[in-house]
C-alpha cells in the first residue's frame, strides 16, 4: 500500500531526491525504510531530512542516531536546528511552523519537490477529536502544498502512510529488527494531542469528518483597501479564514471565540469586535 502511494505521486528515474522527513520515531522510521526500497527499485537518491527542536535534552543524541541511521541506508543526511524562542501558550503549534520551514529550507537545498512525511491515520483520528475540541488544527490529505510561507513555495507534502496504523508499522519495525525513539512529549497531557491519543486508546471514538469540506463563499468580495465584505450567514470556517487574511495572521481563531462571535451574529446584533488580528463590523447589511 505504501509503495503504490508512492508510485501515485513520485517519478521513476527522477534526479532529485526523494525526501523523507525523519524525527526517529517509529512512523517517519517505517516511512524511511519503505521510502528506501522505492527509491532503490525506481533509480532516485534518497535525502533524511531531520529538524531538531532543542525541545528535549536527549535531541543532539537523536540526531546522531537519524543521522547513523541515514548513513547505513545510503542516504544523504541533513539536518536544521530550532532555536526558538519557545512561547507560553501553543509551543505544538510553534514548533510545527519551525519544523516546516525548515523541511522547506533544506528540501530546496537538495532540489528536491515533495517531502514525504510519517503522518498515520491514528494522526488522522486525533486531529479529528482535536477539531472536535475547539482547535484550529488542519485537516492531513494525503498530498498538500508545503504550509510553510513563502519558504515552501512550490513544495508539495506527500503522506504515503494515511492508511496505515502506528502499532502495525511498529510491529513491521519490530519484525524487520529497526528500533526507533520514543518521545516522552507523546505523552505530556499539557499537549492536546498527547490527549487526543489518550482518549482514543481508552476506546473513545473520533467524531466523523463533515463529507462537504468545501467553502460557500458566494457574496464575498474584498478592496483594494483589503476590506473583506461577508453576507451575516457566512460559514463559520469561511468568517474564520476571512479573519486571518483580514489580519494578516498565520492561526484561525480556536473553536470557542469563533462559536461566540458567530452566536451574537446569528442574534442580529449590531457591534464591533476584534479577533484574529482584525477588526469585524457586523451591520445590518452585512460583515
Amino acid at each position: 500500500r505504501v509503495k503504490a502511494a508512492l508510485a501515485a505521486r513520485l517519478l521513476a528515474n527522477d534526479p532529485a531526491p526523494v525526501a523523507v522527513a525523519v524525527s526517529g520515531g517509529g512512523d517517519s522510521v517505517a516511512l524511511l525504510h519503505l521510502a528506501r526500497e522505492w527509491a532503490v527499485a525506481h533509480g532516485r537518491s534518497l535525502a533524511v531530512l531531520h529538524v531538531d527542536h532543542g525541545l528535549n535534552p536527549d535531541s543532539r543524541a537523536w540526531q546522531d542516531r537519524v543521522r547513523d541511521m541515514a548513513g547505513r541506508l545510503g542516504a544523504a543526511f541533513h539536518s536544521a536546528r530550532w532555536e526558538g524562542p519557545c512561547p507560553d501558550t501553543g509551543l505544538p503549534a510553534a514548533a510545527r511552523a519551525a519544523r516546516h520551514a525548515r523541511l522547506a529550507d533544506m528540501a530546496l537545498t537538495v532540489g528536491a519537490r515533495v517531502i514525504l512525511t510519517g503522518h498515520t491515520a491514528d494522526d488522522v483520528a486525533e486531529g479529528r477529536w482535536m477539531q472536535a475540541e475547539g482547535s484550529t488544527l488542519g485537516t492531513v490529505r494525503d498530498w498538500s502544498p508545503s504550509p510553510a510561507w513563502p519558504e515552501g513555495r512550490g513544495l508539495m507534502l506527500l503522506r504515503p502512510l494515511l492508511a496505515e496504523r502506528r502499532a502495525d508499522l511498529r510491529d513491521w519495525l519490530t519484525a524487520q529488527r529497526i528500533d526507533w525513539i520514543e518521545d516522552p512529549a507523546n505523552s505530556d497531557l499539557r499537549y492536546g494531542r498527547s490527549r487526543a491519543r489518550q482518549a482514543l486508546e481508552a476506546g473513545e471514538q473520533a467524531p466523523v469528518p463533515q463529507q462537504d469540506r468545501s467553502l460557500r463563499t458566494a457574496g464575498i468580495s474584498a478592496d483594494e483597501w483589503g476590506v473583506i465584505r461577508m453576507p451575516r450567514d457566512t460559514e463559520p470556517r469561511a468568517l474564520a479564514f476571512g479573519l486571518v487574511v483580514a489580519g494578516g495572521g498565520m492561526r484561525p481563531p480556536r473553536g470557542d471565540r469563533l462559536a461566540r462571535l458567530g452566536q451574537r451574529i446569528a442574534a442580529g446584533e449590531n457591534f464591533t469586535a476584534g479577533l484574529a488580528g482584525a477588526r469585524l463590523i457586523a451591520e445590518a447589511e452585512g460583515l
